[in-house]
């Protein structure tokens, strides 16, 4: 038995499977996480070509004017009593559907508040006001 034989050579290659392994891994964790790491306020939007709201039910209509102040049809509420105030509102309320209207100046950031606050106070169906648009605007 002699030290140094030809058969004990150094191997200078790099062992690829045990990388292949990690990626392998690595994909599956972000596969699986990938979903539960999705934030938002889900709210149905109505369709472009949607039709005109029927006259004869009740609607309520939360809107947010350009001073930032938020509305129950004519009524002025703040935003940190609009969960309770709809959702006392909505108790007496078959069909849970309200609709939201807000000026074009008032910030993203509000908006999306206001939705939340709308959701949390157990509506069912959030639908957006909207102008028609004008074919000459374009």
């Amino acid at each position: 038995m002699q030290l140094g034989s030809g058969n004990d050579q150094l191997m200078s290659e790099i062992n690829v499977t045990p990388f292949v392994d990690v990626m392998l891994v690595l994909l599956i964790i972000f596969m699986v996480t990938a979903p539960m790491m999705v934030q938002g306020v889900d709210v149905d939007l109505p369709k472009a070509t949607s039709k005109a709201l029927k006259g004869s039910e009740d609607r309520l209509i939360i809107s947010i004017d350009d001073a930032h102040k938020v509305f129950i049809n004519e009524q002025v509420v703040s935003v940190e009593f609009l969960t309770q105030k709809l959702g006392a509102i909505l108790e007496n309320f078959d069909k849970k559907n309200v609709y939201l209207r807000a000026d074009k100046k008032v910030p993203y950031g509000i908006v999306v508040n206001v939705i939340s606050k709308i959701k949390k106070a157990g509506v069912d169906s959030l639908g957006m006001i909207t102008l028609p648009e004008n074919k000459d605007e374009s």
